[in-house]
C-alpha cells in the first residue's frame, strides 16, 4: 500500500532534519570543511594540469596576463603613490633589457637582491626572471661574513643593492670583487668603484617585452627563488622555492575567499616569504592591489586602512600586539581579514575587542617545509585545522618528544611513537611525489638533517619541522614550541649556532651556548646566552655589546647573558638547553652572574632586579 504523498513528504522532511541535526552535533564544521577544500582542490588541479601539459604558467606569466587584462588597475600603492600593472610591467622589462644587454646575466643565472621593500623590488625581481634567471632574497639586516656566505650558498653572480642599502656593502666591497661578483645599485650615481648604477641606464631601456620563450618553464620543479633562513645549524641557508611552492602559496589569499577588489597591506619585508610569495603572488594571482609599506608603523597602520581603504592585512603576532599597545581603539576601516602567523590567543581576542570581528586567518608553515596548515575557520588559538579531507591529501604527524634530551621518543623497535589526540609533540610531515621537499641550496648535508628517516617502518622519510604541535578532538592544530637551535624574535627566526659562533669569537669567551627565554608580554622568544669564560680572563660589558653591534642583525643579539662554570651536555656532547631555557633570566632564580643588553649605556650590564621587574612590568622596552 502507497503512503499518502504528505506522510511520504514529512518523512523525508524528517529524516533529512535528522541527519542535519547529526550533522551539526557530530560534524559541525563539515560544510565549511568542504568549501574550503573544494577551492584547494580546483587550485591544486591547475597545478596538475601544469605537469601534464609540460606548460608550467607562472606566477610572472600570471602577472603579465594580469597586466594585459588590467592595465591601467593599481598593482602597488607605495608612500602615497600608486604604481599600475602596466607600469610594472613596463619598468620590469626595462630591467630585463639593461641586464640583457650589458650581457650581465644569462638565462640559469641566479641574481641576488639586497633591497628594502620599495616598488623597484618587484620590478626587479620580475625584470631579471624575464631572462629566466633565479632570483636570492637576501635578508637586509644580515651583514659582513654572513652576507659573503649566502652568495656562496645561491651561486649568486650579480648583486642588486638598493640605494639605502649601499653603505652596509662597503666592509665587503673587495671581497665581492675578488669573488667576480658584479655589483648593481638602484641609483643614477655612484661614486664607489666598480658598482653599476641601474635607474639611469633605466631611462634609455625599452620596455617592450622580452619574448616569453626566454622565460618559459617546463617543469613545476624548477627552481625559482632561494630564501634565506635561519636554519638549525650555522650560517643562514638558502631554501630552494620552486615555481610549485611559488604557485601554491600565491593561492593562499583566493584560498581563504580573497577578491580582485581587495585592497592587501603589506608591511612585511619582502624578503621572506610571507610578504613576496603569499603577498606579492597573491596580490598576482587575485588582479588586486596592494598597498606596500617600507616599514610597519603601528601608528600609522589604520590611518592608511582608511586612505587607501584596506580590506585585508598581513602580519605577524607581534605586528598585532603592537597594534593592540596603541592608545586608540579603531572601528572605523573596511578590513575584514588578516592573513599571517604567530598570533597569541590573548592579542587575538584583544584584537577583537579593540578593532571588530575581523576574521584573523592563520597560516603555519616554513619557507622551506612540504605541509601547510591553514585556519580557516578563524578558531582563536589554532594555527590550522586539518579533516577528513585534508588528510587524504597530506600526510603527517605528532610523535613524542623528550625535551630534555632533545630528541624524539623511540621504542624498542626504534622507531618513533605516535602522541595521543591533546597531546604535544614533534610535527613531522612525510615526504612523497604529493609532498616533496626542495631542501637547501648548497650542500646536501644541510638538507639531509631537516629529514627523519626510519620514522614508523624502514625506508620512510619525514621532513623535521623543529615545531612541537597539538591537535585537539576536532582537528585544530595549536602550535607550542620550537626545538632545538632556532627560535623566534621580533619576527625573525634566530639560528643558535650561527649566534653562538659569533660570540665565541670574542678573546674571553671559551664557549657560548644561545637560547631563547619568554618574556611576558612579548611574542617569541629573547637571545640569551650561556658562556664560559677562558681561563685568567674577566666579563667585559662594553667590549662584548661592541661585538654584538658589530657582527650580529638586532634580532640575533643576545638580550641576557649567564656566565656559568660549566656547561651541560647530552650523552652525546650536545649542549643541553631545556633547563636554561627553563630557568629564564630572573636573578631572583639564578646564582650566577646575569647580564643585560643595554643600549643606552653600550654595554652589557649586570641584570639587577629593579632591571628585571623594568623588563617583566613593560617599562623598559626590549
Amino acid at each position: 500500500m502507497l503512503l499518502p504523498p504528505l506522510v511520504w513528504l514529512s518523512a523525508v522532511a524528517a529524516g533529512l532534519l535528522a541527519l542535519l541535526l547529526l550533522q551539526k552535533l557530530f560534524f559541525p564544521y563539515f560544510w565549511k570543511d568542504l568549501v574550503f577544500i573544494s577551492r584547494l582542490l580546483r587550485y591544486g588541479l591547475r597545478l596538475e594540469l601544469y605537469k601534464r601539459r609540460s606548460r608550467v604558467v607562472t606566477v610572472l606569466d600570471r602577472f603579465v596576463q594580469q597586466a594585459a587584462r588590467l592595465p591601467s588597475k593599481p598593482f602597488i600603492v607605495y608612500e602615497g603613490k600608486s604604481y599600475t600593472y602596466e607600469d610594472v610591467e613596463e619598468r620590469s622589462n626595462r630591467v630585463a633589457h639593461v641586464f640583457q644587454r650589458r650581457g650581465a646575466v644569462r638565462r640559469g643565472d641566479t641574481v641576488a637582491l639586497l633591497m628594502s621593500n620599495e616598488p623597484d623590488f618587484v620590478c626587479v625581481w620580475f625584470g631579471v626572471s624575464r631572462l629566466g634567471c633565479s632570483v636570492a632574497f637576501l635578508n637586509t639586516n644580515v651583514r659582513s661574513r654572513s652576507l659573503l656566505h649566502c652568495f656562496g650558498c645561491c651561486g649568486a653572480r650579480t648583486l642588486v643593492v638598493g640605494a639605502d642599502l649601499l653603505d652596509t656593502l662597503e666592509e665587503i666591497l673587495p671581497s665581492l670583487k675578488e669573488d667576480n661578483i658584479s655589483v648593481w645599485v638602484v641609483k643614477t650615481e655612484c661614486s664607489l668603484p666598480g658598482v653599476e648604477t641601474l635607474l639611469d641606464k633605466l631611462q634609455q631601456a625599452p620596455d617592450v617585452p622580452i619574448p616569453a620563450e626566454q622565460r618559459a618553464v617546463t617543469s613545476l620543479r624548477t627552481p625559482n627563488l632561494y630564501i634565506f633562513t635561519s636554519g638549525t645549524t650555522g650560517l643562514p641557508k638558502a631554501a630552494i622555492i620552486t615555481h610549485l611552492q611559488s604557485l601554491k602559496a600565491a593561492g593562499g589569499f583566493w584560498a581563504y575567499g580573497g577578491r580582485s577588489d581587495d585592497v592587501i597591506y603589506i608591511p612585511l619585508p619582502l624578503y621572506h616569504s610571507a610578504a613576496s610569495l603569499v603577498g606579492i603572488g597573491g596580490t598576482v594571482e587575485l588582479g588586486a592591489t596592494c598597498v606596500l609599506k617600507k616599514k610597519f608603523s603601528a601608528s600609522q597602520f589604520w590611518p592608511d586602512c582608511r586612505r587607501f581603504n584596506v580590506t585585508i592585512f598581513q602580519y605577524i603576532g607581534e605586528l598585532c600586539r603592537y597594534l593592540c599597545n596603541q592608545p586608540e581603539n579603531e572601528k572605523d576601516h573596511k578590513v575584514h581579514m588578516g592573513v599571517g602567523n604567530g598570533l597569541r590567543p590573548e592579542v587575538w581576542k584583544e584584537f577583537h575587542r579593540r578593532f571588530g570581528e575581523v576574521r584573523l586567518c592563520e597560516i603555519y608553515g616554513s619557507t622551506e617545509g612540504n605541509i601547510c596548515f591553514m585556519n580557516h575557520l578563524g578558531k582563536i588559538g589554532a594555527v590550522g585545522r586539518t579533516d577528513f579531507f585534508y588528510k587524504l591529501i597530506f600526510k603527517y604527524d605528532l610523535v613524542k618528544y623528550d625535551k630534555e634530551n632533545d630528541e624524539p621518543v623511540h621504542n624498542r623497535s626504534g622507531f618513533c611513537e605516535r602522541v595521543s589526540k591533546g597531546e604535544t609533540g614533534l610535527l613531522l610531515s612525510k615526504v612523497n611525489e604529493q609532498s616533496p621537499f626542495f631542501g637547501y641550496a648548497g650542500s646536501k648535508q644541510l638538507t639531509e638533517k631537516k629529514l627523519l628517516r626510519d620514522v614508523f617502518v624502514k625506508g620512510d622519510v619525514y621532513f623535521n619541522t623543529g615545531d612541537l604541535m597539538a591537535e585537539d578532538m576536532e582537528g585544530f592544530i595549536s602550535f607550542k614550541d620550537r626545538i632545538g637551535d632556532t627560535f623566534r624574535w621580533k619576527g625573525e627566526n634566530v639560528a643558535t649556532t650561527e649566534v653562538a659562533e659569533a660570540l665565541e669569537i670574542v678573546d674571553f669567551i671559551q664557549e657560548a651556548n644561545v637560547y631563547g627565554v619568554e618574556v611576558p608580554g612579548r611574542e617569541g622568544r629573547a637571545g640569551m646566552a650561556a658562556i664560559i669564560m677562558r681561563p685568567d680572563h674577566s666579563f667585559e660589558g662594553k667590549k662584548l655589546f661592541q661585538h654584538v653591534l658589530n657582527h650580529l642583525p638586532a634580532y640575533s643579539r643576545p638580550l641576557f647573558i649567564r656566565v656559568q662554570e660549566t656547561m651541560e651536555m647530552t650523552g652525546t656532547y650536545k649542549q643541553k638547553k631545556f633547563r636554561l631555557v627553563e630557568n629564564g633570566f630572573n636573578p631572583l632564580a639564578i646564582s650566577e652572574a646575569l647580564y643585560f643588553l643595554d643600549y643606552t649605556g653600550k654595554c652589557y650590564v649586570p641584570l639587577t632586579d629593579s632591571v628585571y621587574s623594568s623588563i617583566v612590568s613593560g617599562r623598559l622596552k626590549l
